[in-house]
């Protein structure tokens, strides 16, 4: 429970000081994914750079409040859609800032190593399998002694980027869960279904560790710092993988597009953990906009240089998240650099 409330504490707004230094402050909002990531990245950015507040509200917040330029940034862990894009009015840069994987949390007391594919998964959350005791379980994991206990599935009451990072997937590999539930930030259930609803990963993961029974979908950093067991999932090459640095770090070798948007779930690789993501800071190619000062805005492009150095690569690791490969590096330095003030490219010491 202590260490659930500590998650929860990620979930509100982040303050961060830089020790007294005068500079140019800055705030973003979003995904709830990141925020044990950011909390750290950002408290020790601001020890030589600029104050940095954060408010974890959701992915689907954060894209609000940058389109209402709010804040210096957005977080979320699903890239704009063309259609999004349009509707910023503007050119919005993508910068990744690590990888992690949706994974399917559990409670059930002294069960471990418990296997599911995407059809088990599909069937609990439409309502078809209701009990832990179930055949289809069952003969998924025989090793197991499996209780007479209901299922209790857990999702996401907000605008979530872990919600359409594992919609997305399940739509792609489960023809019911697509034509049912589909994908998206938020989703609908059918009637009848016990699933139950929390309010950020803080949230669903709070429920799922005090529920007896309860299975529900958060970030993997949340599972590995909360030591809550996972379930292990079957990729598209018929193997069951756990999510780790490892395994999801293995789903991005693909080729990355220049702006960086790309999807890498139900990744072909065999030892690839099969509902991985990147996580993106969006924010304006333009940066005056809204009475901002340049030093502001010099201000946003050295933070997102320091997040994507080894430094601050080392603190994704150190906080269950997987590093970002060095070409996605590569790439998101040149986004950086495409950033103006007044259609004049930043000037930041690298």
């Amino acid at each position: 429970m202590k260490k659930t409330l500590l998650f929860t504490a990620a979930a509100m707004i982040i303050t961060l000081s830089s020790c007294g230094k005068k500079e140019a402050s800055l705030s973003g909002a979003g995904a709830t994914f990141p925020a044990p990531f950011y909390n750290i990245v950002f408290k020790e950015y601001a020890k030589t750079g600029s104050n940095v507040t954060y408010g974890a509200i959701g992915s689907g917040g954060g894209i609000r409040s940058l389109k209402d330029k709010t804040v210096d940034f957005g977080a979320t862990d699903v890239f704009l859609s063309e259609a999004e894009l349009k509707d910023m009015g503007t050119d919005i840069v993508h910068i990744p800032t690590a990888l992690g994987g949706v994974v399917l949390s559990y409670n059930l007391k002294d069960v471990k190593d418990l296997k599911l594919t995407s059809e088990i998964i599909s069937d609990i959350y439409l309502g078809k399998i209701t009990n832990w005791n179930d055949t289809k379980i069952k003969e998924l994991n025989p090793e197991i002694n499996f209780p007479d206990k209901s299922i209790i599935p857990v999702y996401r009451s907000d605008g979530s980027g872990t919600t359409a990072v594992f919609s997305e997937y399940m739509s792609k590999v489960d023809q019911a869960w697509h034509e049912t539930i589909g994908a998206g930030k938020s989703l609908k259930f059918p009637n009848g279904t016990k699933a139950v609803s929390a309010k950020g990963n803080p949230g669903v993961a709070g429920i799922i560790a005090e529920t007896e029974g309860a299975i529900g979908y958060i970030g993997s950093e949340y599972a590995l710092a909360l030591n809550m067991p996972s379930a292990l999932l079957r990729n598209s090459s018929g193997n069951f993988v756990a999510a780790d640095s490892k395994s999801i770090s293995a789903s991005a070798n693909v080729d990355i597009p220049a702006d960086t948007r790309v999807v890498i779930t139900n990744s072909s690789n065999p030892e690839a953990y099969p509902i991985s993501t990147f996580t993106w800071i969006i924010a304006y190619k333009e940066q005056n906009y809204n009475k901002r000062t340049e030093d502001q805005s010099k201000a946003l492009a050295g933070l997102l240089n320091y997040i994507i150095s080894p430094e601050g690569q080392e603190i994704a690791t150190k906080t269950h998240y997987a590093p970002l490969p060095a070409p996605a590096v590569e790439k998101t330095k040149a986004i950086i650099q495409s950033m103006t003030y007044g259609g004049k490219p930043l000037s930041v010491a690298q």
